[in-house]
Protein backbone atom coordinates (compact mmCIF):
# COMPACT_ATOMS: atom_id res chain seq x y z
CA UNK A 1 0.00 0.00 0.00
CA UNK A 2 1.30 3.53 -1.23
CA UNK A 3 2.06 5.99 1.81
CA UNK A 4 0.28 8.51 2.31
CA UNK A 5 0.60 11.92 2.29
CA UNK A 6 -1.61 14.64 1.03
CA UNK A 7 0.87 16.54 -1.34
CA UNK A 8 4.38 16.84 -2.14
CA UNK A 9 4.98 19.26 0.67
CA UNK A 10 3.91 17.12 3.16
CA UNK A 11 6.21 14.16 1.15
CA UNK A 12 8.98 16.72 1.53
CA UNK A 13 8.82 16.78 5.49
CA UNK A 14 7.84 12.69 6.06
CA UNK A 15 11.36 12.80 3.87
CA UNK A 16 13.65 15.21 5.56
CA UNK A 17 12.29 13.33 9.03
CA UNK A 18 13.14 10.01 8.21
CA UNK A 19 9.16 8.56 8.19
CA UNK A 20 9.77 7.70 4.64
CA UNK A 21 12.25 6.51 2.65
CA UNK A 22 12.29 7.37 -1.33
CA UNK A 23 13.29 3.85 -2.38
CA UNK A 24 10.89 2.30 -0.60
CA UNK A 25 8.18 4.96 -1.88
CA UNK A 26 9.25 4.07 -5.68
CA UNK A 27 8.84 0.34 -5.50
CA UNK A 28 5.45 1.25 -3.78
CA UNK A 29 4.57 3.02 -6.68
CA UNK A 30 6.27 0.47 -9.48
CA UNK A 31 4.53 -2.33 -7.13
CA UNK A 32 1.12 -0.09 -7.97
CA UNK A 33 2.26 0.20 -11.60
CA UNK A 34 2.33 -3.74 -11.66
CA UNK A 35 -1.06 -4.30 -9.94
CA UNK A 36 -2.65 -2.18 -12.14
CA UNK A 37 -1.49 -3.00 -15.83
CA UNK A 38 -5.23 -3.52 -16.87
CA UNK A 39 -5.33 0.49 -17.32
CA UNK A 40 -2.48 0.46 -19.49
CA UNK A 41 -1.41 4.24 -18.46
CA UNK A 42 2.14 3.66 -19.42
CA UNK A 43 4.11 2.74 -22.56
CA UNK A 44 7.56 1.90 -20.95
CA UNK A 45 8.42 2.21 -16.65
CA UNK A 46 12.03 3.11 -16.28
CA UNK A 47 12.14 0.40 -13.27
CA UNK A 48 15.97 0.09 -12.20
CA UNK A 49 16.75 3.94 -13.24
CA UNK A 50 13.99 5.01 -10.75
CA UNK A 51 15.02 2.76 -7.97
CA UNK A 52 18.82 4.16 -8.45
CA UNK A 53 17.73 7.91 -8.68
CA UNK A 54 16.07 7.35 -6.08
CA UNK A 55 18.97 6.11 -4.00
CA UNK A 56 21.03 8.86 -5.00
CA UNK A 57 18.57 11.81 -4.04
CA UNK A 58 18.01 10.49 -0.87
CA UNK A 59 21.20 10.84 -0.06
CA UNK A 60 20.75 14.28 -1.34
CA UNK A 61 17.62 15.03 1.39
CA UNK A 62 19.70 13.14 4.04
CA UNK A 63 22.37 15.58 3.41
CA UNK A 64 20.59 18.49 3.02
CA UNK A 65 20.91 19.35 -0.66
CA UNK A 66 18.01 18.09 -2.40
CA UNK A 67 16.60 20.04 -5.41
CA UNK A 68 13.51 22.35 -5.46
CA UNK A 69 11.80 18.49 -6.28
CA UNK A 70 13.78 16.31 -4.76
CA UNK A 71 11.45 12.98 -4.05
CA UNK A 72 8.91 14.01 -6.40
CA UNK A 73 7.73 11.12 -8.69
CA UNK A 74 6.67 11.81 -11.79
CA UNK A 75 5.40 10.34 -15.29
CA UNK A 76 5.46 12.14 -18.31
CA UNK A 77 3.49 11.91 -21.61
CA UNK A 78 5.06 9.81 -24.77
CA UNK A 79 5.25 12.69 -26.50
CA UNK A 80 8.36 13.86 -25.13
CA UNK A 81 11.75 13.36 -25.15
CA UNK A 82 13.69 11.52 -22.53
CA UNK A 83 16.95 10.80 -23.71
CA UNK A 84 18.38 7.17 -24.31
CA UNK A 85 14.46 6.20 -23.75
CA UNK A 86 12.04 4.97 -25.81
CA UNK A 87 9.66 8.35 -27.63
CA UNK A 88 6.92 6.44 -29.53
CA UNK A 89 4.15 9.46 -29.57
CA UNK A 90 2.20 6.01 -29.02
CA UNK A 91 2.86 5.84 -32.77
CA UNK A 92 3.89 2.81 -34.95
CA UNK A 93 5.41 5.12 -36.58
CA UNK A 94 7.86 5.66 -33.84
CA UNK A 95 7.27 2.32 -32.00
CA UNK A 96 11.19 1.59 -31.69
CA UNK A 97 12.65 4.99 -31.72
CA UNK A 98 15.03 5.84 -28.88
CA UNK A 99 15.06 9.23 -27.81
CA UNK A 100 18.86 11.31 -28.51
CA UNK A 101 18.28 14.24 -26.54
CA UNK A 102 15.73 14.46 -23.66
CA UNK A 103 13.27 18.19 -23.95
CA UNK A 104 14.20 20.99 -22.04
CA UNK A 105 11.46 20.12 -19.75
CA UNK A 106 12.96 17.00 -18.47
CA UNK A 107 16.55 18.55 -18.36
CA UNK A 108 14.54 21.12 -15.35
CA UNK A 109 12.95 18.59 -13.31
CA UNK A 110 15.49 15.97 -13.27
CA UNK A 111 18.67 19.11 -12.51
CA UNK A 112 15.49 19.61 -9.48
CA UNK A 113 16.01 15.65 -8.47
CA UNK A 114 12.11 14.72 -9.69
CA UNK A 115 12.86 11.27 -10.34
CA UNK A 116 11.25 10.02 -14.20
CA UNK A 117 9.69 7.02 -13.36
CA UNK A 118 7.73 6.48 -17.02
CA UNK A 119 6.19 7.24 -20.10
CA UNK A 120 2.67 7.49 -20.25
CA UNK A 121 0.21 6.45 -23.12
CA UNK A 122 -2.10 8.97 -25.22
CA UNK A 123 -3.52 9.39 -28.42
CA UNK A 124 -1.60 9.06 -31.28
CA UNK A 125 0.96 11.98 -31.81
CA UNK A 126 -1.75 13.48 -29.18
CA UNK A 127 -4.50 13.59 -31.97
CA UNK A 128 -7.56 12.47 -29.90
CA UNK A 129 -10.23 13.18 -27.39
CA UNK A 130 -10.60 9.49 -25.60
CA UNK A 131 -7.11 7.82 -25.52
CA UNK A 132 -8.26 5.21 -28.13
CA UNK A 133 -6.64 6.02 -31.25
CA UNK A 134 -3.31 4.70 -29.20
CA UNK A 135 -1.21 2.40 -31.47
CA UNK A 136 -0.46 0.61 -28.11
CA UNK A 137 -4.43 0.41 -26.69
CA UNK A 138 -6.87 2.03 -25.05
CA UNK A 139 -6.50 3.71 -21.27
CA UNK A 140 -8.85 2.87 -18.70
CA UNK A 141 -10.48 5.26 -16.66
CA UNK A 142 -9.59 4.00 -12.80
CA UNK A 143 -12.58 5.51 -11.44
CA UNK A 144 -14.37 3.19 -13.67
CA UNK A 145 -12.43 0.69 -16.17
CA UNK A 146 -15.53 0.81 -18.31
CA UNK A 147 -14.91 4.38 -19.42
CA UNK A 148 -12.28 6.37 -21.39
CA UNK A 149 -9.98 8.27 -19.34
CA UNK A 150 -10.28 11.36 -21.93
CA UNK A 151 -7.69 12.64 -24.19
CA UNK A 152 -5.04 12.75 -25.36
CA UNK A 153 -2.84 13.13 -22.14
CA UNK A 154 -4.93 9.86 -21.14
CA UNK A 155 -2.47 8.08 -19.77
CA UNK A 156 -0.63 10.80 -17.76
CA UNK A 157 -4.49 11.79 -15.99
CA UNK A 158 -5.12 7.89 -15.33
CA UNK A 159 -2.14 7.91 -13.92
CA UNK A 160 -2.27 10.47 -11.43
CA UNK A 161 -5.59 9.37 -10.05
CA UNK A 162 -5.15 5.68 -10.06
CA UNK A 163 -1.83 6.76 -7.66
CA UNK A 164 0.98 5.35 -9.85
CA UNK A 165 2.85 8.58 -9.84
CA UNK A 166 2.95 12.19 -7.94
CA UNK A 167 2.64 14.31 -10.70
CA UNK A 168 2.25 13.82 -15.00
CA UNK A 169 3.51 16.43 -17.24
CA UNK A 170 0.79 15.94 -20.24
CA UNK A 171 0.44 18.47 -23.10
CA UNK A 172 -2.79 20.30 -24.30
CA UNK A 173 -3.10 21.53 -28.02
CA UNK A 174 -6.81 21.70 -27.83
CA UNK A 175 -7.81 20.69 -23.80
CA UNK A 176 -5.44 17.21 -23.84
CA UNK A 177 -4.61 18.13 -20.33
CA UNK A 178 -7.96 19.48 -19.01
CA UNK A 179 -10.40 17.04 -20.69
CA UNK A 180 -8.73 13.78 -19.17
CA UNK A 181 -8.41 15.91 -15.68
CA UNK A 182 -12.07 16.57 -15.64
CA UNK A 183 -12.73 13.10 -16.47
CA UNK A 184 -10.20 11.22 -13.96
CA UNK A 185 -11.26 13.84 -10.88
CA UNK A 186 -7.60 15.39 -11.25
CA UNK A 187 -6.30 18.73 -11.46
CA UNK A 188 -4.66 19.67 -14.76
CA UNK A 189 -3.24 23.39 -15.71
CA UNK A 190 -2.87 24.33 -19.50
CA UNK A 191 -0.24 27.67 -18.90
CA UNK A 192 0.08 29.96 -21.22
CA UNK A 193 1.64 29.57 -24.45
CA UNK A 194 5.05 30.53 -24.57
CA UNK A 195 5.78 29.94 -20.77
CA UNK A 196 7.22 26.58 -21.04
CA UNK A 197 9.86 25.47 -23.33
CA UNK A 198 8.51 23.20 -26.42
CA UNK A 199 11.84 21.95 -27.17
CA UNK A 200 11.95 17.92 -27.46
CA UNK A 201 8.13 17.86 -27.89
CA UNK A 202 7.06 15.74 -30.39
CA UNK A 203 4.65 19.02 -32.27
CA UNK A 204 1.44 17.62 -32.99
CA UNK A 205 0.42 21.70 -33.89
CA UNK A 206 3.55 24.04 -33.25
CA UNK A 207 1.25 27.43 -32.69
CA UNK A 208 -1.46 25.62 -30.09
CA UNK A 209 1.03 22.92 -28.43
CA UNK A 210 1.17 23.68 -24.33
CA UNK A 211 3.16 21.23 -21.87
CA UNK A 212 1.57 21.43 -18.45
CA UNK A 213 0.90 19.34 -15.30
CA UNK A 214 -1.89 17.01 -13.75
CA UNK A 215 -1.95 16.52 -9.89
CA UNK A 216 -4.28 15.65 -7.14
CA UNK A 217 -3.96 18.74 -5.86
CA UNK A 218 -3.01 22.86 -7.02
CA UNK A 219 -0.09 23.31 -4.49
CA UNK A 220 1.82 20.10 -6.43
CA UNK A 221 1.15 21.93 -10.14
CA UNK A 222 2.63 24.98 -8.09
CA UNK A 223 5.83 23.07 -7.49
CA UNK A 224 5.96 21.88 -10.84
CA UNK A 225 5.46 25.22 -12.25
CA UNK A 226 7.78 26.48 -10.63
CA UNK A 227 10.38 24.30 -12.44
CA UNK A 228 9.59 23.94 -15.89
CA UNK A 229 8.02 27.86 -16.61
CA UNK A 230 10.39 30.24 -18.17
CA UNK A 231 12.50 31.15 -21.18
CA UNK A 232 14.10 28.63 -23.69
CA UNK A 233 16.81 30.16 -26.12
CA UNK A 234 16.50 26.58 -27.83
CA UNK A 235 12.50 27.12 -28.64
CA UNK A 236 11.71 30.18 -30.91
CA UNK A 237 8.24 30.40 -29.87
CA UNK A 238 9.50 30.84 -25.99
CA UNK A 239 8.81 34.22 -24.06
CA UNK A 240 11.48 35.98 -21.95
CA UNK A 241 9.25 36.81 -19.41
CA UNK A 242 9.77 37.86 -15.92
CA UNK A 243 10.17 34.63 -13.40
CA UNK A 244 7.43 33.78 -11.79
CA UNK A 245 7.41 32.47 -8.32
CA UNK A 246 4.73 29.82 -8.39
CA UNK A 247 5.27 28.45 -4.84
CA UNK A 248 4.75 31.70 -3.04
CA UNK A 249 1.05 31.68 -2.27
CA UNK A 250 -0.83 35.42 -2.81
CA UNK A 251 -3.96 35.56 -1.27
CA UNK A 252 -6.68 36.47 -4.04
CA UNK A 253 -7.61 40.45 -3.86
CA UNK A 254 -11.31 40.87 -2.61
CA UNK A 255 -12.81 42.60 -5.48
CA UNK A 256 -11.67 39.55 -7.89
CA UNK A 257 -14.26 39.99 -10.70
CA UNK A 258 -15.26 36.57 -12.12
CA UNK A 259 -16.97 35.93 -15.26
CA UNK A 260 -19.21 33.43 -16.67
CA UNK A 261 -19.86 33.29 -20.46
CA UNK A 262 -23.55 32.68 -21.62
CA UNK A 263 -22.24 30.48 -24.71
CA UNK A 264 -20.81 27.97 -22.02
CA UNK A 265 -24.00 27.31 -20.60
CA UNK A 266 -25.55 26.09 -23.78
CA UNK A 267 -28.28 23.52 -24.59
CA UNK A 268 -25.66 20.99 -25.49
CA UNK A 269 -24.05 21.21 -21.61
CA UNK A 270 -25.12 18.19 -19.60
CA UNK A 271 -27.60 18.86 -16.77
CA UNK A 272 -25.54 17.33 -14.51
CA UNK A 273 -22.32 19.59 -15.16
CA UNK A 274 -24.39 22.19 -15.14
CA UNK A 275 -25.52 21.65 -11.91
CA UNK A 276 -21.66 21.35 -10.58
CA UNK A 277 -20.98 24.44 -12.04
CA UNK A 278 -23.99 26.27 -10.56
CA UNK A 279 -22.83 24.44 -6.74
CA UNK A 280 -19.40 25.95 -7.59
CA UNK A 281 -20.30 29.34 -8.48
CA UNK A 282 -21.75 29.03 -5.23
CA UNK A 283 -19.04 28.47 -3.59
CA UNK A 284 -16.90 31.37 -5.14
CA UNK A 285 -20.27 34.02 -3.96
CA UNK A 286 -19.71 32.74 -0.51
CA UNK A 287 -16.11 33.64 -0.50
CA UNK A 288 -17.24 36.95 -1.33
CA UNK A 289 -16.26 37.26 -5.44
CA UNK A 290 -19.12 38.69 -7.06
CA UNK A 291 -19.66 36.96 -10.93
CA UNK A 292 -20.87 38.61 -14.05
CA UNK A 293 -22.10 36.80 -17.15
CA UNK A 294 -20.12 37.73 -20.00
CA UNK A 295 -20.24 37.22 -23.83
CA UNK A 296 -17.73 35.70 -26.01
CA UNK A 297 -19.54 35.87 -29.32
CA UNK A 298 -17.56 33.98 -31.69
CA UNK A 299 -17.22 30.76 -28.97
CA UNK A 300 -19.20 28.69 -31.73
CA UNK A 301 -16.45 29.24 -34.27
CA UNK A 302 -13.72 27.85 -32.04
CA UNK A 303 -14.27 24.06 -33.26
CA UNK A 304 -14.00 25.06 -36.44
CA UNK A 305 -11.13 27.00 -36.79
CA UNK A 306 -9.44 25.32 -33.96
CA UNK A 307 -9.22 21.95 -36.32
CA UNK A 308 -8.64 23.63 -39.52
CA UNK A 309 -5.73 25.48 -37.89
CA UNK A 310 -4.54 22.20 -36.14
CA UNK A 311 -4.71 19.77 -38.97
CA UNK A 312 -3.09 21.85 -41.39
CA UNK A 313 -0.11 22.35 -38.84
CA UNK A 314 0.02 19.10 -38.10
CA UNK A 315 -0.09 17.68 -41.65
CA UNK A 316 3.20 19.67 -41.97
CA UNK A 317 4.62 18.97 -38.95
CA UNK A 318 4.09 15.07 -39.84
CA UNK A 319 5.70 14.93 -43.33
CA UNK A 320 8.60 13.97 -41.85
CA UNK A 321 7.85 10.47 -41.43
CA UNK A 322 8.18 9.28 -44.21
CA UNK A 323 10.82 6.18 -43.88
CA UNK A 324 13.62 7.90 -45.03
CA UNK A 325 15.73 9.24 -42.15
CA UNK A 326 14.56 7.60 -39.12
CA UNK A 327 11.84 5.58 -37.49
CA UNK A 328 9.52 2.90 -39.36
CA UNK A 329 9.87 2.46 -43.21
CA UNK A 330 7.84 -0.11 -44.52
CA UNK A 331 9.39 -3.35 -46.44
CA UNK A 332 6.83 -3.64 -49.04
CA UNK A 333 7.96 -1.31 -51.90
CA UNK A 334 9.59 -1.23 -55.00
CA UNK A 335 10.68 2.10 -56.02
CA UNK A 336 10.29 5.71 -53.71
CA UNK A 337 7.00 6.19 -53.79
CA UNK A 338 5.53 3.17 -53.35
CA UNK A 339 8.07 3.26 -49.69
CA UNK A 340 6.43 6.98 -49.18
CA UNK A 341 3.09 5.78 -49.55
CA UNK A 342 3.16 2.66 -47.32
CA UNK A 343 5.14 3.50 -44.79
CA UNK A 344 2.53 6.24 -43.68
CA UNK A 345 -0.35 3.83 -44.58
CA UNK A 346 1.14 1.17 -42.30
CA UNK A 347 2.85 3.47 -39.28
CA UNK A 348 -0.02 5.71 -38.63
CA UNK A 349 -3.50 5.14 -37.57
CA UNK A 350 -6.61 6.02 -38.99
CA UNK A 351 -7.26 9.11 -36.71
CA UNK A 352 -4.06 10.37 -37.85
CA UNK A 353 -4.29 9.66 -41.34
CA UNK A 354 -7.62 11.59 -41.25
CA UNK A 355 -6.11 14.18 -40.03
CA UNK A 356 -3.24 14.87 -42.18
CA UNK A 357 -5.44 14.72 -45.03
CA UNK A 358 -7.82 17.12 -43.96
CA UNK A 359 -4.98 19.37 -42.98
CA UNK A 360 -3.48 18.85 -46.51
CA UNK A 361 -6.68 19.59 -48.05
CA UNK A 362 -7.00 23.38 -46.30
CA UNK A 363 -3.93 23.99 -47.11
CA UNK A 364 -4.14 23.19 -50.56
CA UNK A 365 -4.25 26.22 -53.52
CA UNK A 366 -7.78 26.02 -54.00
CA UNK A 367 -8.79 25.57 -50.56
CA UNK A 368 -5.98 27.80 -48.80
CA UNK A 369 -8.02 30.85 -48.81
CA UNK A 370 -11.64 29.81 -48.06
CA UNK A 371 -10.57 27.81 -45.21
CA UNK A 372 -6.71 27.98 -43.44
CA UNK A 373 -7.07 31.75 -43.98
CA UNK A 374 -10.54 32.49 -42.91
CA UNK A 375 -9.67 29.96 -39.98
CA UNK A 376 -6.69 32.53 -38.93
CA UNK A 377 -9.02 35.29 -38.72
CA UNK A 378 -11.75 33.65 -36.63
CA UNK A 379 -8.74 32.75 -34.84
CA UNK A 380 -7.95 36.55 -34.20
CA UNK A 381 -11.90 37.40 -33.23
CA UNK A 382 -11.47 34.85 -30.77
CA UNK A 383 -8.72 36.09 -28.94
CA UNK A 384 -10.51 39.47 -29.12
CA UNK A 385 -13.15 38.20 -27.43
CA UNK A 386 -11.15 37.45 -24.88
CA UNK A 387 -9.60 40.29 -24.32
CA UNK A 388 -12.53 42.40 -24.47
CA UNK A 389 -13.97 39.99 -21.50
CA UNK A 390 -11.08 40.45 -19.58
CA UNK A 391 -11.36 44.36 -19.44
CA UNK A 392 -14.08 43.82 -17.32
CA UNK A 393 -13.61 40.86 -15.52
CA UNK A 394 -10.32 38.93 -13.65
CA UNK A 395 -11.27 34.96 -14.03
CA UNK A 396 -13.57 33.04 -16.40
CA UNK A 397 -15.30 30.10 -14.82
CA UNK A 398 -16.89 27.37 -17.29
CA UNK A 399 -17.56 23.50 -17.76
CA UNK A 400 -14.36 21.83 -18.91
CA UNK A 401 -16.89 19.58 -21.14
CA UNK A 402 -20.50 19.42 -22.20
CA UNK A 403 -20.75 15.94 -21.60
CA UNK A 404 -19.89 13.53 -19.23
CA UNK A 405 -16.61 10.63 -19.92
CA UNK A 406 -17.92 8.10 -22.46
CA UNK A 407 -17.52 4.48 -22.73
CA UNK A 408 -14.27 2.28 -24.02
CA UNK A 409 -15.82 1.63 -27.44
CA UNK A 410 -18.76 4.37 -27.80
CA UNK A 411 -17.10 6.63 -30.84
CA UNK A 412 -20.10 8.07 -32.51
CA UNK A 413 -20.73 7.41 -36.02
CA UNK A 414 -19.67 10.60 -37.14
CA UNK A 415 -16.33 12.23 -35.93
CA UNK A 416 -17.70 15.79 -35.73
CA UNK A 417 -19.14 14.65 -32.52
CA UNK A 418 -16.02 13.78 -30.97
CA UNK A 419 -14.85 16.82 -32.03
CA UNK A 420 -17.94 18.94 -30.92
CA UNK A 421 -16.55 17.70 -27.09
CA UNK A 422 -13.90 19.90 -27.62
CA UNK A 423 -15.72 22.95 -27.59
CA UNK A 424 -15.28 24.23 -24.18
CA UNK A 425 -11.66 23.67 -24.58
CA UNK A 426 -10.26 25.33 -27.55
CA UNK A 427 -10.95 28.61 -27.46
CA UNK A 428 -8.19 29.11 -24.74
CA UNK A 429 -6.01 27.00 -27.38
CA UNK A 430 -6.75 29.54 -29.93
CA UNK A 431 -6.22 32.48 -27.74
CA UNK A 432 -2.57 31.34 -25.94
CA UNK A 433 -4.32 31.78 -22.53
CA UNK A 434 -3.98 29.67 -19.35
CA UNK A 435 -6.54 27.46 -17.32
CA UNK A 436 -6.93 25.23 -14.62
CA UNK A 437 -9.12 22.13 -14.64
CA UNK A 438 -10.74 21.83 -10.73
CA UNK A 439 -12.73 18.66 -9.59
CA UNK A 440 -15.62 19.59 -8.46
CA UNK A 441 -18.20 16.55 -8.01
CA UNK A 442 -19.76 13.59 -9.30
CA UNK A 443 -22.54 12.21 -11.13
CA UNK A 444 -25.05 10.13 -10.33
CA UNK A 445 -23.43 7.21 -12.26
CA UNK A 446 -19.70 8.10 -9.82
CA UNK A 447 -17.80 9.70 -12.66
CA UNK A 448 -15.50 13.04 -12.34
CA UNK A 449 -17.30 16.44 -13.02
CA UNK A 450 -14.67 19.52 -13.56
CA UNK A 451 -14.34 23.24 -14.29
CA UNK A 452 -12.09 24.91 -16.14
CA UNK A 453 -11.05 28.80 -14.95
CA UNK A 454 -9.37 30.79 -17.44
CA UNK A 455 -7.09 33.90 -16.90
CA UNK A 456 -5.53 36.22 -19.30
CA UNK A 457 -2.38 35.31 -20.69
CA UNK A 458 0.51 35.62 -18.54
CA UNK A 459 -1.82 35.44 -15.27
CA UNK A 460 -1.17 31.83 -14.75
CA UNK A 461 -0.10 32.30 -10.87
CA UNK A 462 -3.65 34.03 -10.39
CA UNK A 463 -5.23 30.53 -11.90
CA UNK A 464 -2.79 28.66 -9.32
CA UNK A 465 -3.72 31.09 -6.30
CA UNK A 466 -7.30 30.16 -7.34
CA UNK A 467 -7.15 26.92 -7.09
CA UNK A 468 -5.69 26.95 -3.85
CA UNK A 469 -8.29 29.04 -1.97
CA UNK A 470 -11.38 27.60 -3.44
CA UNK A 471 -10.17 24.04 -2.31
Amino acid sequence: MLTAYANFSEKTEKLKQGKLNLVNNIHEFLTLISEKKELNTFNSVFSQEGISKAAEVQVKIDKGIGGKLAGMVMSVKDVLSVKNKPMTSSSNMLRNFIAQYSATVIEKLEKEDAIIIGKTNCDEFAMGSTNETSAFGVVRNPVNKDFVPGGSSGGSAAAVAANLCDVSLGTDTGGSIRQPASFCGVYGFKPTYSLVSRYGLTSYASSFDTIGPIAKNVSDIACVMDVIAGHDPKDSTSSDVAKINFCDHEPLAKNLRIGVPKEYLSEGLDFEISDAVNRYLDKVREKGFRIEFICLPHTDYAVAAYYILTTAEASSNLSRYDGVRYAFRSDSFSNLDEMYRATRTEGFGDEVKLRIMLGTYVLSSGYYEAYYRKAQKVRRLIKNDFDAAFQNVDIIIAPTTPHIGQRIGAKPENPLQMYLGDIYTTSANLAGIPVLNIPVGYSKSGLPIGVQVLANQFNDKMLINFGSEMV
